[in-house]
């Protein structure tokens, strides 16, 4: 009998005498932090030791390319086996894993016909056969060429277990190389590497068999794609021919799925917030009754752990990976095993961690203010010497952080909220399926103020005379912002409404309705809105939509609005709105849209001069959130996290 409300997730399990303490592994992720020779820094050893800390079975660094010279895609990183240094800064790394019992691992990738960055710098690429992709020309590996990156793999896989890494993730998936040499549909040779389903996997097969020769003891875990998620790839039924055909070579046969140089097929092997919750679970339940003596690990959109436990329990798979689940929340196995699993912040799947890597190399989370500063905010935290007493002002997602933070650290709180609850403005969307993660995470944050003895004042809004007479040591404006009203003619018809009203009457809206204004929250409101049924098009003024710079999520939600068919209008701007419809200006000349509903989604404006008339009321005053600069949920997290980070450690 269990004391553990989740005794599958948790059951112990020995690969190659490598104990691995529970079912939950960390997928791999980008390695950004490495110094100049690509060697781990103190903050990526601690951003993934942060994971092992909240007790992950492992860690896995991602993306080390076992050829640097003509097998790299941008983004990935070098593995050189020849600088004897380096072991000493990549042992530092795992010993801070293995420390806290989970076992350290790294993916080694070879990106074969996508070596785009490899082309760029003027060497040639290859892949299974002769081909053009994305104006470069790929060439046919010959024999030699073959078996050198199956070397390249087993030194590499060498070099890692010298380094303290007790597992290696080949990556066999997502149209890399591997894949690639598996793929029927890409793989047209005739040779010993082609032709048949073994064949085919004849390189994996090879690469398997030459690690677990030359590093005995070294865990290998295989990803591959179960499908390509794409109509122009390969479907479940080959993704099971694969896996036969590797099955007992690898220990583990990790089954994601997708492609990575298909938008349509990157949004699920990262499942956007418009898929369901494990949505790439059913690939690796396929695969499993197939497999005799490897494991099985499924992942994809997976932080539940009641369903983590299912998947286990009932035979889907053996191993759940978790990539974006544990930057939210990295205690969450902690969370699930010690029974407080209400306490797990579920990631919101809004990309803004994959855009920011992406795009500036920075490790970052929308809901976690901690990610990427973990060594500053975790293990070396600032000392507060002075205690203060603190108000707050707004209890919106900026004013609860902030709020949060300074009662942890030992300050006195009061937060005052002018409505008669907690949440602020993105309170309006919890009815939105696609953002139940958003709303669970507001409801914790909520939980925690009571939790930590904020006293809460609802109805409630001070001028600055009544806060200076509060006597506070330190006020942080979290006040928020207010919608922009255009100045549009007819923009005061009883027939426009604000997107913020609309999302919380939505069976309000009937006929046609037209949404100005083409930012995230005029592309959601317009996604919720078709998805229930709602004749509704989405007019913008610039000549594209605007994700916000999110470019992972801007992917998502290209393909969802090509898939529910939503109509927009980009470059057209609203003339004038009448009691029917909307005259625009489009780049054909004057359109004019019937509409019942005109809905305005066109932006917020920050309550700066309000939040600013509070500056002389305290000796410390900061403007945090949306009345600082209307943004994200990220810069609201974070500016009201630092703000309260900070307190009473100088003074």
């Amino acid at each position: 009998m269990s004391v553990l409300k989740f005794p599958h997730l948790f059951e112990p399990l020995i690969i190659r005498n490598t104990v691995f303490k529970n079912r939950i592994f960390a997928s791999p992720q980008g390695s950004s932090y490495l110094d100049v020779d690509q060697l781990p820094t103190p903050e990526i050893t601690v951003y993934y030791e942060r994971k092992a800390i909240g007790g992950a079975a492992t860690t896995c660094m991602g993306v080390r390319s076992v050829d640097y010279v003509s097998g790299v895609n941008f983004g990935d990183n070098k593995i050189d086996t020849m600088n004897h240094r380096g072991i000493s800064w990549f042992k530092y790394y795992t010993n801070a894993i293995s420390r806290h019992g989970a076992v350290p691992s790294i993916e080694l990738q070879h990106s074969g016909a996508f070596s785009e960055q490899s082309a760029l710098e003027g060497h040639p690429i290859y892949g299974p056969v002769e081909c053009e992709i994305n104006g470069f020309h790929v060439l046919p590996m010959n024999e030699e060429q073959i078996e050198g990156v199956i070397r390249a793999f087993i030194e590499s896989a060498k070099w890692a277990q010298r380094c303290g890494f007790g597992m290696v993730t080949v990556h066999g998936g997502h149209g890399w190389l591997l894949n690639e040499f598996m793929n029927p549909k890409f793989n047209t040779r005739t040779d010993q590497w082609g032709g048949t389903p073994e064949n085919r996997a004849r390189i994996v097969r090879a690469i398997c068999d030459g690690i677990h020769r030359e590093a005995p003891g070294l865990v290998i875990d295989l990803r591959i794609s179960g499908a390509e998620g794409v109509e122009s790839g390969y479907g479940i039924e080959t993704g099971i021919e694969i896996a036969k055909s590797v099955d007992g070579y690898p220990d583990i046969i990790h089954v994601s799925v997708g492609h990575a140089t298909f938008d349509e097929a990157f949004t699920v092997t990262h499942p956007s917030m418009f898929l369901e919750d494990g949505v790439n679970v059913k690939y690796a339940a396929a695969i499993k009754p197939h497999i005799k003596h490897s494991k099985v690990a499924t992942v994809g959109a997976l932080s539940d752990p009641e369903m983590m436990e299912e998947i286990i329990a009932s035979g889907k798979a053996d191993i759940v990976n978790v990539a974006r689940g544990l930057v939210a929340d990295p205690d969450l196995p902690l969370k699930a095993r010690t029974g407080h699993e209400d306490d797990i912040d579920h990631c919101l799947r809004c990309s803004h961690c994959f855009s920011q890597v992406m795009t500036t190399g920075q490790f970052s989370c929308a809901i976690n203010p901690e990610i990427g500063r973990e060594r500053e905010y975790t293990t070396e935290p600032l000392k507060v010497v002075k205690p203060k007493d603190v108000l707050v002002l707004g209890g919106g997602i900026a004013g609860m952080q902030a709020a949060i933070t300074a009662a942890k650290r030992g300050h006195t709180v009061t937060l005052v909220e002018k409505s008669d609850r907690l949440g602020g403005i993105l309170l309006c969307e919890k009815d939105v399926p696609f953002k139940i993660h958003l709303h669970e995470y507001i409801q914790n944050q909520i939980r925690r103020v009571g939790e930590n003895g904020i006293k809460v004042m609802l109805n409630t809004e001070l001028t600055p005379e009544q806060a200076e007479a509060m006597k506070p040591d330190v006020i942080i404006a979290a006040i928020g912002a207010d919608p922009i009203v255009p100045p549009i003619p007819g923009v005061d018809g009883a027939n426009v409404l604000q997107a913020q009203y609309v999302y919380t009457h939505p069976d309000d809206i009937t006929g046609k309705t037209v949404i100005l204004g083409g930012g995230l929250v005029g592309i959601e409101l317009g996604i919720f809105l078709k998805n229930m049924g709602k004749d509704v098009k989405i007019v913008e003024m610039a000549d594209k939509l605007n994700c916000g710079g999110n470019m992972v999520h801007e992917m998502g939600v290209n393909v969802e609005i090509a898939r529910i068919g939503l109509e927009t209008h980009t470059s057209t701007r609203a003339l004038k709105i009448e009691a029917d419809g909307v005259t625009c200006a489009g780049p054909d000349g004057e359109v004019f849209f019937p509409a019942d509903h005109v809905v305005l989604a066109a932006g917020m404006r920050g309550r700066q001069a309000q939040a600013a008339a509070f500056a002389q009321s305290a000796p410390i005053f900061y403007q945090v959130g949306d009345c600082l600069a209307a943004k994200n949920i990220y810069e609201a997290n974070r500016l009201g996290f630092n703000a309260a980070w900070e307190l009473g450690t100088r003074w």
